[in-house]
């Protein structure tokens, strides 16, 4: 067991060190401060700009909308199955629900571009034929399974004891769903909704078919936006020359990607464990 966590300790690590090994030699010729602070990011241009704020705008925008579609469907699906739904109706479900985590992304990606982005355009007639709306839509309906699976086995954890007090004082079935389910499952709860999240961030696929590759420092979710992930996939496909400094882009990129993961997993558990002792 310990070899086994060595393991994933040491790749970790190994990681880490090709990110910085390459990273280092980016920032040799590019001020980190120009690197947190420039607004533009064209370092395949003739005028190079090297500002990861673009990349890391597209990120966050396609990720938000994500977990908006994801986490209130996906707890709704939980409460669902846990409080209201037949034994038989939950077994036949929930394996489907699941089935949706299984789909390979590029699929989900196409189905965003071919179908999600027309029918947006009916609604929204200046919205482009690449945009973060429609990415961020198909990501959400994508990582439902985490939150709604997860967050369903959580609640279905709970002890029956607490629900059949909260019905002898007289509480509701949604009463007793949000008064007394949901704080005792706090904690599996936010470990979906952190799953769902870093699913979110890293994803690649459906943000390079569908959000298109354009960067830019924008909130507005009906124009094109560029990921840090679809930059990766952009520069790896093999038109930049290696050990170039547009190629170490995708590695400076990759390092923030990295530590902004790590810190929002890091905040992540505090909450969880904070949930965890409230009402432990």
């Amino acid at each position: 067991m310990l070899f086994s966590t060595m393991i994933t300790v040491l790749t970790t690590i190994g990681i880490v060190l090709v990110f910085l090994g390459e990273a280092v030699g980016f920032f040799k010729e590019v001020s980190v401060w120009e690197f947190l602070t420039d607004t533009e990011w064209t370092p395949l241009f003739a005028n190079k700009h090297f500002g990861i704020l673009p990349l890391l705008s597209g990120t966050l925008l396609t990720s938000f909308i994500a977990i908006v579609v994801a986490l209130p469907i996906g707890l709704s699906i939980a409460i669902y199955l846990s409080e209201y739904a037949p034994k038989n109706f939950r077994k036949t479900v929930k394996p489907a629900l699941e089935l949706l985590a299984a789909i390979p992304t590029v699929v989900y990606g196409f189905f965003a571009l071919m179908v999600v982005t027309p029918f947006l355009q009916q609604i929204f007639p200046d919205m482009a034929g690449f945009s973060a709306l429609s990415a961020g839509i198909v990501m959400g309906i994508m990582i439902i399974p985490f939150i709604s699976s997860m967050s369903e086995d959580a609640l279905y954890a709970v002890p029956y004891s607490l629900k059949e007090a909260s019905y002898g004082m007289g509480s509701t079935r949604l009463q007793t769903a949000f008064k007394v389910m949901i704080p005792s499952a706090a904690s599996g709860i936010i470990v979906s909704i952190i799953l769902a999240v870093s699913r979110a961030l890293g994803e690649t696929m459906i943000v390079a078919i569908a959000a298109g590759q354009q960067p830019r420092l924008t909130a507005n979710p009906l124009v094109p936006v560029e990921t840090i992930t679809a930059y990766i996939v952009q520069v790896s496909l093999g038109d930049v020359p290696h050990g170039s400094l547009e190629y170490k882009t995708i590695f400076a990129a990759g390092i923030t990607l990295f530590i902004f993961t790590y810190i929002l997993n890091n905040i992540s558990y505090v909450i969880k464990k904070k949930f965890h002792q409230k009402y432990e």
